[in-house]
């Protein structure tokens, strides 16, 4: 794959809205420059496939990623099978993201068992890998099997990167990924924590996150839109080593995850300043580039803005794909 469309920045496609709004979102961020678009899927909320394939069917330049889905309620097969489709509808334009998920949706709420999880991935890369470079794949692994399945037509080969966060999935992510996806709220200390525990990957290895965006000649306004954001993923993130990394310790984060519990949203003025500067870009253009040149000197390859609701979506691609993305380039380049 021509890894160039990290050179601008990616935009991720979430929410109720994703269905209804996909096509349109899609063609106006490839008008705006953006260098990718992520469908992300959280259960019980929209699925990946359809908005990403819907997205490949009315663009020619955007990269299509998928991040992340887990192989425990789709069988690696089924995995291959759908990104192959998405391949043949974007050649050259597609990369798969894989993570565990978490045992809650998995077990507790499908019934499906989420046994060690680790082995799980590393056996699911394999079997995809397998089947996308046009094998035929008999594979008796101890959480995934495969007997006698080859796709057809044979597709080409797609990019797989980790959706991952502790040591030894990260270990495990240098030695059978092209790459890490990082999630939301990822600070470029978290960054360099990947690096640092990747480095025996191959020297081409990326490293990709999620990352609140909103940028705005009203500096204020902007990061007023992206409290409410970075606040719900406080709460869903909490006690996590992902935050730890951030400075932001189980402690400060109590009060979202009581709210997330009680399923209410949390004051967003309890998003202190200090924790939106650590894992959101907001602010004014010239705050935002600031912001932007920690998380490249972090070793990040690729930001991928989640915009907060409150922002006006298309005022914000025009920003994401022009100066922000040409300021990411100008930084990427030194």
């Amino acid at each position: 794959m021509d890894w160039r469309w990290t050179d601008s920045l990616g935009l991720a496609l979430m929410g109720h809205g994703v269905p209804a709004r996909a096509i349109h979102w899609a063609r106006a961020a490839e008008r705006a420059g953006v260098g990718s678009l992520w469908v992300m899927e959280d259960y019980f909320r929209p699925g990946a496939y359809v908005p990403a394939a819907a997205t490949a069917a009315v663009t020619e330049r955007l990269v299509i990623g998928i991040g992340v889905v887990t192989p425990y309620t789709r069988h690696p097969a089924l995995i291959a099978m759908e990104t192959a489709t998405l391949a043949a509808m974007a050649p050259g334009r597609v990369v798969l993201g894989l993570g565990s998920s978490n045992r809650r949706w998995v077990e507790q709420q499908m019934g499906i068992a989420f046994k060690t999880p680790l082995r799980g991935l590393r056996e699911s890369v394999e079997i995809v890998r397998r089947l996308l470079a046009g094998e035929r794949v008999t594979y008796p692994g101890e959480v995934f099997a495969a007997n006698e399945i080859a796709l057809e037509p044979p597709p080409t080969r797609v990019p797989i990167v980790l959706g991952v966060k502790g040591p030894r999935a990260l270990t495990l992510a240098a030695e059978v990924a092209d790459g890490v996806h990082c999630s939301i709220l990822a600070s470029p200390a978290h960054v360099r924590r990947v690096r640092a525990s990747t480095t025996g990957a191959r020297p081409d290895f990326k490293v990709i996150t999620y990352v609140p965006v909103a940028v705005s000649d009203d500096g204020a306004r902007a990061r007023q839109w992206t409290r409410p954001l970075v606040a719900h993923y406080l709460g869903l993130l909490h006690g996590q080593s992902i935050l730890e990394d951030a400075g932001i310790g189980a402690a400060r984060t109590q009060p979202f995850r009581d709210a997330f519990l009680a399923g209410r949203a949390a004051p967003p003025e309890l998003v202190t300043d200090d924790m939106l500067d650590a894992v959101a870009i907001a602010g004014t253009p010239s705050q935002c580039r600031d912001a932007l040149a920690r998380w490249a000197e972090a070793g990040l390859d690729a930001v991928i803005a989640v915009v907060p609701e409150r922002a006006d979506l298309a005022g914000q691609l025009d920003a994401i794909g022009g100066e922000l993305s040409a300021a990411w380039k100008k930084l990427r380049c030194r």
